[in-house]
């Protein structure tokens, strides 16, 4: 079994409040990589509350974002209109835990061939994912495609990746 993990493909990663052309520019190939996948499909939503600036995250990246049930929060009309048949996971934080437990659980059951991600950010939330599932599945291959991430910079999406690859995670360049 093969794994898609969709991290965060919502509007205010896109051209919200932390937009960005480059998180602009990943959507159709995101959409793209969705609709062509032959496998099974997870998303993640990161979801904060109305006290998010009062949290350690929201002192730290004072931007209201990802706010519960705002235009914000919602995942990209065309990422949305892509993911048909997904399992979606809201998360509070940069990792989700949740995945993790649901692919320990999945891989138990059907053994997963790899994990691929995709997704925004790559320097914050796709690596902490990817390091979270080889840390709670490590014999399973995580793999980034890295022309479906984006980062909050272009060079610190390029330090996410080279991180990656130094603990064992492939990066597809294209």
């Amino acid at each position: 079994m093969k794994i898609l993990v969709v991290v965060d493909m919502q509007n205010d990663f896109i051209d919200g409040a932390l937009g960005t052309p480059e998180a602009q520019k990943i959507v159709p190939a995101v959409a793209e990589k969705i609709k062509n996948w032959g496998g099974a499909v997870y998303a993640t939503q990161d979801t904060h509350q109305p006290d998010y600036l009062t949290t350690q995250e929201g002192r730290n990246l004072p931007v209201a974002h990802c706010i519960e049930g705002t235009p914000g929060w919602e995942i990209a009309p065309a990422i949305r209109e892509a993911l048909t048949d997904v399992t979606c996971l809201t998360k509070p934080a940069f990792g989700c835990r949740s995945l993790a437990e649901t692919l320990v659980i999945v891989n138990q059951n059907q053994p997963i061939e790899e994990i691929v991600l995709v997704g925004l950010c790559t320097d914050i939330c796709v690596i902490s994912n990817a390091l979270l599932l080889k840390a709670f599945l490590p014999e399973v291959p995580v793999r980034v495609d890295a022309a479906c991430c984006a980062g909050v910079t272009p060079e610190s999406h390029r330090n996410a990746l080279a991180a990656m690859r130094q603990c064992q995670i492939t990066v597809d360049n294209g």
